[in-house]
């Protein structure tokens, strides 16, 4: 019987007829093998209405993956036999994709190393990530800052060595008992856990080093040209504490020594950026260890900062048609049995109060409130879209190794609105969200920014409230409102609130970093759990719709990403000493004082160095503190009613009369300008 033919559609629009059983490298060389030493795996993307695209032995692993759109494209080695009529694109270096392959095989590489040297070690998992790669490990003996040279050495080698990555499927039942006589309880979890009995588990072999993995990989060891182990962290078997502790050991890849060397300086600027680091030099906030973690001391200027934040984003809500609210920082357990939180995100929330009348928790978000406000008085539909805002602090419990300066806390400032509306209204509400969050990007001076649309997983409901109806509905309006505005979107399927779908709109700050900040999200869920009403045109209540948005995120996340985004050098708008007056000597005082007088007068934060000191040491601490200005002046200046002009990245400007330099600071202001 002969071999069937399949369809295989390639780029450029062609489409080949081969065997069965053909592989991508097989047709990469028939097209060029130019392309097929170049190429590293292969997408697929089914052909709509054909057969099966299966390749060999993933059915086998049905359970370890949710599942995927019928019509979603996958990354398959260059080896995996192609069964059905594929769309076929080889995935070369220049492919988004592609370095997370080669990061992936460089867990592998790494993982070979740590066994070859350290035969006792046990196995955990090896994942890319969005710098690079880590690989837990179990070893009753620490490994040493000499260990992982060690490993670097070996990993070389093993490039060197050029072995292929093969896969392979062993049965699971003797995945498992070898796995148990070995005791390696970490990979006895993940077959148990991910595959299904009866079935055959994927392993990838480069060597004698052999993985359950799913892949794909690059074709050999030798693909890994560019590398660097380069740190050491502990972390718990299952993020449990009190299970095993494992040593994860951190490390990254790339195509070539340059892509390499431009991260290493991305990261020394980001280093540069940091804003614990920043922001304890500039005195703008700090974490005090006797009041506890996670929980944030805003110092004078820093809550000056915060101060005009709040005040712009309080100002264009009101211009936008929100009211404001304030509400309590804790509420009985009842009001989160009532919302879901007690039941989806008590692992969030901190450990109730027992109080003389109930039991209390602090809130971790301000959306029940808001309901209890909407629902104090009768609603018409003439009331509705009903807009409340709020800066409200909210608490959440963070585990203690998770939290990091001002971007992760357990105490923080979130600038909540809820949004009731009629369905009909929904997609126009949501619309207004997304505009309102590009002010806010566009505001403070980020031009960029990417979307994602966060879905539900509807294989896993403990994890989700409401019917299929009401996500179906949900889902769709987020969905129309970004093809209608021609959002260009992720769609990140499990990703969702327990009580509705959200979009999330993450800015891309200076270093090309993006930052999770902006949500809206749509709820249908907790507007029945309250059994929220208004009064319709027809005279029959019925039940609004709601939209959660927060538009910095939190004040102390936002403002976390302003401090590295501007290496705590801010725009004029925004600094909290806009301008520094540095006085020759100690007789220009009254010059000074006049000035400063002045200055404030036209609204400008002002301070004066009355010191003792030496002119430019003077001028040496403000341009430390990131003044945008310095204004120096002595004998020539106060004669002439001038300021000599330092501008920050800019130097000396030369002397102006007081009065130019003040109409020129103050469009730049109004402007809100990140120029000087």
């Amino acid at each position: 019987m002969s071999t069937p033919l399949i369809a295989v559609h390639l780029p450029d629009g062609t489409v080949r007829e081969v065997p069965a059983g053909t592989t991508p490298l097989e047709i990469a060389n028939s097209i060029s093998p130019r392309l097929a030493a170049a190429s590293l795996v292969a997408r697929l993307t089914p052909v709509t209405g054909s057969a099966s695209q299966s390749s060999a032995g993933e059915d086998s692993e049905a359970a370890m993956y949710a599942a995927q759109d019928a019509t979603a494209s996958r990354l398959v080695d260059l080896s995996t036999p192609l069964t059905g009529d594929t769309h076929l694109e080889l995935v070369t270096e220049k492919d988004p994709e592609a370095v997370k392959v080669v990061r992936h095989s460089a867990a592998h590489v790494m993982a070979t190393a740590v066994l070859e040297l350290f035969p006792e070690t046990k196995l955990g998992h090896g994942p890319a990530t969005d710098s690079g790669f880590f690989y837990d490990f179990y070893r009753e003996k620490p490994f040493t800052p000499e260990d992982l040279a060690e490993i670097e050495e070996r990993m070389i080698e093993i490039v060197a060595r050029d072995e292929k990555f093969v896969r392979e499927y062993v049965p699971r039942e003797k995945a498992l008992e070898q796995f148990e006589q070995d005791g390696d309880f970490m990979k006895l979890h993940f077959v148990t856990r991910f595959t299904e009995p009866g079935s055959e588990v994927s392993f990838y072999r480069n060597g004698h080093f052999i993985d359950f993995c799913r892949g794909p990989h690059v074709p050999s060891t030798g693909r890994v040209k560019a590398f660097k182990v380069l740190s050491l962290a502990g972390a718990y078997w299952l993020g449990d504490e009190k299970n095993p502790q494992l040593q994860r050991i951190y490390g990254t890849a790339f195509f070539s020594k340059k892509d390499m060397d431009e991260h290493f300086a991305r990261l020394e600027e980001a280093a540069r950026r940091d804003h614990r680091v920043l922001g304890k030099q500039l005195d703008l906030f700090s974490i005090q260890e006797l009041a506890g973690a996670g929980l944030i001391f805003w110092h004078p200027k820093g809550a000056m900062i915060r101060k005009i934040m709040e005040d712009w984003m309080r100002d264009e809500c009101l211009r936008r048609g929100y009211q404001l609210v304030y509400t309590p920082h804790v509420a009985r357990v009842n009001l989160w049995q009532t919302s879901g939180h007690e039941g989806f995100y008590a692992g969030n929330m901190f450990t109730p109060m027992k109080l003389d009348d109930a039991d209390y928790r602090m809130k971790p978000m301000n959306c029940p409130f808001h309901i209890l406000i909407y629902k104090n008085s009768p609603k018409s539909y003439r009331d509705l879209p009903v807009r409340y805002a709020e800066l409200g602090n909210v608490y959440r419990y963070e585990r203690s190794g998770t939290m990091h300066g001002l971007l992760r806390v357990r105490g923080f400032t979130q600038d909540d609105a809820h949004i009731f509306c009629t369905p009909q209204q929904i997609e126009s509400e949501v619309a207004a969200c997304i505009d309102f969050a590009e002010a806010v990007l566009k505001t403070f001076g980020f031009s960029e920014f990417k979307v994602e649309l966060s879905t539900w997983d509807p294989n896993d409901r403990a994890h989700y409230a409401g019917s299929d109806d009401n996500w179906t509905l949900a889902i769709r309006s987020l969905d129309n409102v970004l093809k209608s505005r021609g959002i260009v979107y992720k769609t990140i399927p499990g990703e969702a609130a327990f009580y509705g779908p959200k979009i999330d709109v993450k800015l891309v700050d200076v270093l090309g970093r993006l930052w999770q900040l902006s949500t809206v999200q749509f709820d249908f869920n907790l507007p029945a759990r309250f059994e929220l009403e208004y009064v319709g045109e027809d005279g029959e209540r019925h039940q609004p719709v709601m939209v959660h948005r927060a538009l910095f995120g939190s004040v102390e996340r936002f403002f976390g990403v302003l401090i590295e985004h501007y290496a705590g050098a801010f725009p004029l708008w925004l600094a909290p000493v806009q301008v520094g007056l540095v006085p020759i000597s100690e007789r220009h005082l009254g010059y000074a004082e006049k000035l400063n007088q002045k200055l404030k007068e036209a609204g400008f934060r002002v301070e004066t160095d009355a010191r003792n000191e030496k002119m430019n040491a003077k001028i040496r601490d403000f341009a430390n503190q990131k003044a945008p200005y310095i204004l120096v002046f002595g004998d020539k200046e106060e004669a002439a009613g001038t300021v000599s002009v330092r501008t920050r990245g800019k130097g000396d400007q030369g002397s102006v009369p007081l009065t130019e330099f003040i109409a020129k600071a103050k469009a730049l202001v109004a402007s809100q300008s990140t120029e000087l």
